[in-house]
C-alpha cells in the first residue's frame, strides 16, 4: 500500500478552503476523514487488545498526527496535534474522529468524543472527552 505525506501548511490551508466554501459545515466531514483514518489503525492496534491504546498511541505519532497522547477510560489527552492552528475553537477535528473510532473499536459499542480544550485556543494541549452512548 502507498502512502502520501501533507505537511501542517498544506493541512491548514485544506482546512481555510473548506471552511471558505462551507463554513463550520465542512468540520463534520474533517471528522468523518479522521474515522476514515482511523479505521486501519484501529484495526492494526486490535491485534493485540491488551496494548490497544498503546499501539493505537504508537500509530498516530508515528503518522505525524500527534507528538505524544495519554488514553484514559473517559479522557484522551494530546501534544502536538498536527491540526492545531490558531482558532477561537477547538481544530482536532480528523484526530476527533479516529479517537472515536479507537474507542468504539475496542469497547465494542457507539461512543461520542469531545474535544473540550484545544492548543488552538490558546491551552497547552488538547483534551477529549470519552463519552458511551
Amino acid at each position: 500500500m502507498r502512502s502520501v505525506k501533507i505537511d501542517q501548511a498544506e493541512l491548514r490551508q485544506i482546512k481555510e478552503l473548506y471552511e471558505g466554501v462551507m463554513s463550520h459545515a465542512c468540520h463534520g466531514l474533517f471528522f468523518k476523514e479522521g474515522s476514515v483514518i482511523g479505521v486501519g489503525m484501529a484495526d492494526e492496534a486490535l491485534k493485540d487488545r491488551a496494548k490497544f491504546f498503546e499501539r493505537a498511541g504508537q500509530l498516530l505519532k508515528e503518522r505525524g498526527w500527534v507528538e505524544s497522547i495519554t488514553f484514559g477510560d473517559r479522557d484522551v489527552v494530546v501534544k502536538g496535534s498536527i491540526e492545531v492552528a490558531p482558532s477561537d475553537i477547538p481544530t482536532c477535528h480528523r484526530l476527533r474522529g479516529m479517537l472515536r473510532e479507537f474507542y468504539e473499536r475496542f469497547k465494542g459499542g457507539r461512543v461520542k468524543c469531545t474535544e473540550e480544550m484545544c492548543a488552538s485556543t490558546g491551552h497547552p494541549e488538547c483534551h477529549f472527552r470519552i463519552e458511551e452512548l
